[in-house]
């Protein structure tokens, strides 16, 4: 595994991530749509499976580690910036079936794998669902630069909270309970350039890899389709930090 402090420019991550992208655009455009919608409009979960394997080598492509941005300042993201693993994740609060990996899957990872080292997270804002969609992200990215993006994360994907739309009132109801210390700027921030860039950059990322629904992740170049059951990311993060610790 490469030095986890060393940082490619943007053009040698283009070159590294060409050769990984088609196949894995393959893998997750197969598992689009139909794995992460609804089957009603109360349902929670996803009814497709990942095929993935114990086996550290299956279904890696080890060129879209690259991906991994591991910057010990992005304000959104949670662990280690060198921990051995890392999980992206292209999701939309919009999303039922981010909501469902929010609130099941994701606060199990974080205690089993984050708390110890082993995995880091990093968040990219994927906004496929219209214009509150764009607002909300744009509006977490805003509470994270006030340190509270996590926080704004959690109230944004609570039960019914979906349900109650991400209008410009609402946004701000949320950074409250999230505890954003200053609402004025968090406001201005919300609809400034710097966010728009930002929210920008990750649906683009994201677009390239060949991402078409939500939510879809990579795990240390392994793509994951779907809200998948916990054992499927569990597996995949237990098998890359296998790799990682055989190639020290």
């Amino acid at each position: 595994m490469s030095n986890p402090t060393s940082k490619p420019t943007s053009t040698s991550k283009q070159v590294l991530i060409v050769s990984g992208v088609a196949a894995a655009a393959v893998l997750l455009g197969v598992v689009s749509y139909t794995a992460t919608r609804p089957s009603s409009p109360g349902a929670a979960g996803s009814s497709s499976v990942a095929e993935v394997s114990a086996d550290p080598s299956a279904g890696v492509y080890p060129d879209l580690e690259a991906y991994a941005r591991r910057d010990a300042s992005d304000k959104l993201a949670l662990g280690r910036a060198d921990a051995p693993v890392v999980l992206i994740e292209y999701a939309d609060f919009q999303c039922g079936y981010c909501g469902k990996f929010a609130r099941d899957t994701e606060p199990v990872l974080v205690r089993k794998y984050v708390a110890d080292g082993t995995l880091r997270i990093e968040w990219r804002n994927f906004p496929i669902f219209g214009e509150e969609s764009s607002a909300v992200a744009r509006a977490s990215w805003a509470a994270g630069q006030q340190g509270r993006f996590w926080e704004f994360h959690k109230a944004a994907y609570a039960e019914g909270a979906k349900e109650k739309g991400f209008g410009k009132e609402r946004l701000a109801a949320l950074a409250e309970e999230a505890g954003v210390p200053d609402a004025a700027r968090f406001a201005r921030d919300s609809e400034g350039e710097a966010a728009r860039r930002a929210v920008l950059e990750d649906q683009k990322q994201g677009y390239a890899l060949g991402a078409t629904s939500t939510p879809s992740f990579l795990v240390n170049g392994r793509p994951i389709a779907g809200a998948q059951p916990l054992e499927a990311f569990t597996e995949a993060i237990e098998a890359a930090a296998k790799t990682a610790k055989a190639g020290r």
